[in-house]
């Protein structure tokens, strides 16, 4: 990370000489002034853009950036908590491969985990979408946690097990290792274990996907699944909607590989979280025994760079889709939000700078750039609007504007009308994503500041609504 900041430094100063030393280049044509409806005074300026200019701007990126890496710097050094080097990885497939050559481990066969605190609204949808798989799970655990509502009773009438936590004050990682103690001693390499959201509804062919992925290929340690978001919820809720869209869309392109196996439903081989229990505390963050760092604010994400620390192979095949819930109020997603950038910037900084994890760290480092450039496009759009008498045009920007227009509609392409509506104002959702670089600030400002995290749950009241199939 240190030479990475250096190197950009440097560039960065490279540039900006550059930019000061530059000579101005040559006007293609001279502009055009004109007049719309004798109103509208319009300006016509069709020469590129000035070469120091664009210059001393991305010198100034660059050096915002290293501040950015300096700052993620930062966050590594006070969450690090596992050893400097991986000593072995027991689960990459070269070495599964070698460990299962002419064993079988019997049929697949899905046992499937429900955490659940206070979910008696949701959880019945939960459990008739498992009901109506086009293949049904062997085995349905509802894991009750401190439950005061009618979950238990709920579960049962639904045909699940249940299991009720004892002294649990870990939240949902703490639950879910309760019971993974007591499964996982007997389960065999083709026993597969699927933790789901109480409050997410599965695609009819997810469990016959995910059975297929898993007997084609027995180095395969996780399936996760891609998630939509419910119909409803307005504006509000037509942004995540659009965002779990593209994000799905982005996993497809990528053949399946995953950066996060996503806790509303993944499906994991029995040795792969056997070897995460036991090491946990030597070659990964953790407590020994524990499947789950309950110390994680984001469980699933630490669950996924455990495992590719470790070397395990894991993917999103197209028919594992799930519908999950959203967040019905500004309030509640900012909640939500907080969690999920905050726990990702711990998790990271608890493994270090790896090769397994420098996907990860370009990526936030990616998110702290777009709060500079986002809110300073922004800010530099409403000055120029409130001081300017003569809108100017600029070919260069306006077909660049163009680009990004077409962009944005055909990646939310497949989440409807509504969606490419939206899509195509381009600036609701601009806002949309300053008002996710805003968490992001406020995440690391409670980071450096050393403020405690909490962990929030939304409780619901009342039936949620439709599913929004993709």
């Amino acid at each position: 990370m240190g030479l990475i900041i250096l190197g950009a430094v440097g560039f960065a100063a490279a540039l900006l000489w550059w930019g000061v030393a530059a000579n101005v280049p040559a006007r293609l044509w001279e502009p055009v002034q004109l007049s719309i409806a004798g109103v509208w005074s319009v300006f016509y300026d069709a020469n590129l853009p000035d070469l120091r200019v664009l210059a001393i701007a991305g010198a100034l990126a660059l050096f915002l950036g290293a501040g950015i890496a300096l700052v993620e710097r930062r966050v590594a050094t006070l969450y690090r908590r596992s050893p400097p080097h991986l000593v072995s990885r027991p689960l990459a497939p070269r070495v599964i491969m070698n460990a299962t050559r002419g064993v079988f481990a019997g049929p697949v066969t899905i046992t499937v985990l429900i955490p659940a605190h206070n979910e008696q609204v949701t959880l019945p949808g939960t459990l008739a979408s498992l009901r109506e798989q086009d293949r049904r799970p062997d085995r349905i655990v509802v894991v009750a946690d401190n439950c005061t509502d009618r979950t238990a009773e709920l579960a049962r009438a639904g045909g699940a097990e249940v299991y009720e936590t004892v002294g649990n004050t870990e939240k949902k990682g703490g639950a879910l290792n309760q019971v993974l103690r007591t499964l996982l001693p007997d389960h065999r390499d083709n026993d597969v274990v699927m933790v789901m959201d109480a409050d997410t509804t599965l695609d009819d062919g997810f469990l016959a996907a995910a059975e297929k992925a898993f007997e084609g290929d027995r180095a395969l340690m996780a399936v996760g699944g891609l998630f939509y978001g419910e119909e409803g919820h307005g504006l509000i809720g037509q942004f995540q909607r659009n965002e779990y869209v593209r994000y799905s869309r982005e996993i497809a392109r990528r053949r399946g590989r995953v950066f996060v196996l996503t806790g509303t439903a993944s499906i994991f081989r029995p040795v792969a979280l056997r070897t995460i229990a036991a090491l946990r505390g030597t070659q990964i963050p953790g407590r020994p025994g524990d499947v789950y760092d309950t110390a994680a604010l984001t469980e699933d994400n630490e669950l996924t760079l455990a495992l590719k620390s470790l070397g395990g192979l894991m993917i999103s095949p197209p028919g594992c889709t799930v519908v999950t819930e959203l967040m019905p109020t500004w309030h509640t997603l900012w909640a939500q939000r907080l969690r999920w950038e905050r726990g990702a910037l711990e998790n990271l900084g608890a493994y270090g700078v790896t090769p397994q994890t420098f996907r990860y760290w370009a990526q936030q480092l990616g998110i702290g750039y777009s709060v500079i450039g986002l809110s300073t496009y922004l800010l530099l759009i409403a000055v120029m609007l409130a001081s300017m008498d003569t809108w100017i045009w600029f070919p260069f920007w306006l077909g660049v504007g163009v680009l990004f227009a077409i962009e944005r509609v055909v990646t939310a392409w497949k989440g409807g009308w509504r969606a490419r509506l939206l899509a195509l104002t381009i600036f609701p959702e601009l806002f949309f994503d300053l008002f996710l670089d805003v968490v992001f600030v406020k995440g690391i400002l409670d980071i450096t500041r050393g403020r405690r995290a909490t962990w929030s749950h939304l409780t619901r009241t009342e039936t949620p609504a439709p599913a929004a199939r993709p």
